[in-house]
């Protein structure tokens, strides 16, 4: 990477963000790296590197990363940190940023994909709801349109499935 295709701004695109500002403080000590448990299983994934990645303004780099999708938000790196950086926060505001530029993993097209179709992450069958009615709990219902509005789709035609309580 060259030093042209840096953003200087991007450090202050993160800080801006909710739970960012702890990049501003950040002094790249590694102790969030040394006790991260993904880190010890895929050694790849290094907090630090993605904090100094991003503090040197590698935006693309950062935002289309994988790795940044592979935190598991234990908050070990923020027990640890001696400027008390909540990492787990600062990589939360460049997961917003990375999605808003179009860089969701896959999970969350696939989330998406199946909140617009049926209205939840798992279809609940006709079995299910025989069993639900035999325990005297009502039925669960697809409300599918509830989600195509707020992921931006077209709600489905007057009378389509999804109608109800």
């Amino acid at each position: 990477m060259r030093l042209n295709d840096c953003d200087p701004g991007f450090k202050h695109q993160v800080a801006a963000e909710p739970g960012g500002e702890g990049i501003r403080v950040c002094f790249g000590c590694a102790a969030c790296s040394a006790r991260c448990p993904v880190g010890a299983n895929r050694p790849e994934y290094d907090p630090r590197r993605i904090i100094r990645a991003a503090l040197l303004g590698r935006r693309e780099e950062v935002l289309a990363s994988p790795l940044i999708w592979l935190c598991s938000s234990c908050y070990t790196c923020g027990e640890v940190c001696p400027q008390g950086v909540r990492f787990t926060d600062v990589l939360t505001a460049i997961k917003n940023i990375a999605a808003r530029a179009g860089h969701a993993p896959p999970s969350a097209r696939i989330t998406a994909e199946l909140l617009a179709k049926q209205g939840r992450l798992l279809e609940v069958t006709e079995f299910e709801n025989d069993k639900r009615a035999e325990l005297g709990l009502p039925p669960v219902e697809q409300r599918p349109h509830d989600f195509q509005s707020i992921l931006g789709l077209e709600p489905p035609p007057e009378g389509g499935e999804g109608e109800g309580a």
